[in-house]
C-alpha cells in the first residue's frame, strides 16, 4: 500500500514558477514508477508527466514540455514537479500517482494510488 501527500499548489501570476511535491509512504518507493496528472474544471484528467522508478526515464505532454521538469528522489520518498513559465491554461488540480512498475506510462489507468490533489492556479 502507497499513499501519496500532494504539496506546493497556490495562486501565482502568468509566466511564474511553482513546484509541486508528492511524499509517499511505503518502504518499497524507489519500484514505483510515479506520474503526475492535473483535472481543470468540466475536463477529464489528463497525463502531465512520468518518471521511471531510476529517474531516468522521463516524458512529458507536449503542452509542457521545456517548461516543466519531473524528479524523484528515492531516499526521500517524493518526487517534483517544477512548473516554468506558468500559464492561464495550467490552473487545475495536480494530482500525484504511483504505478506498481519500473516502466513508466501515460495511461492514467494503468496508475495504482493517488493522491488528494492540490490546486493550481494561475492568473492572467
Amino acid at each position: 500500500q502507497v499513499q501519496l501527500v500532494e504539496s506546493g499548489g497556490g495562486l501565482v501570476q502568468a509566466g511564474g514558477s511553482l513546484r509541486l511535491s508528492c511524499a509517499a509512504s511505503g518502504r518499497t518507493f524507489g519500484n514505483y514508477a510515479m506520474g503526475w496528472f492535473r483535472q481543470a474544471p468540466g475536463k477529464e484528467r489528463e497525463f502531465v508527466a512520468t518518471i521511471s522508478w531510476s529517474g531516468i526515464s522521463t516524458y512529458y505532454v507536449d503542452s509542457v514540455k521545456g517548461r516543466f521538469t519531473i524528479s524523484r528522489d528515492n531516499a526521500k520518498n517524493t518526487v517534483y514537479l517544477l512548473m516554468n513559465s506558468l500559464k492561464p491554461e495550467d490552473t487545475a488540480v495536480y494530482y500525484c500517482a504511483a504505478r506498481r512498475s519500473l516502466v513508466v506510462t501515460t495511461s492514467l489507468q494503468e496508475y495504482n494510488y493517488w493522491g488528494q490533489g492540490t490546486q493550481v492556479t494561475v492568473s492572467s
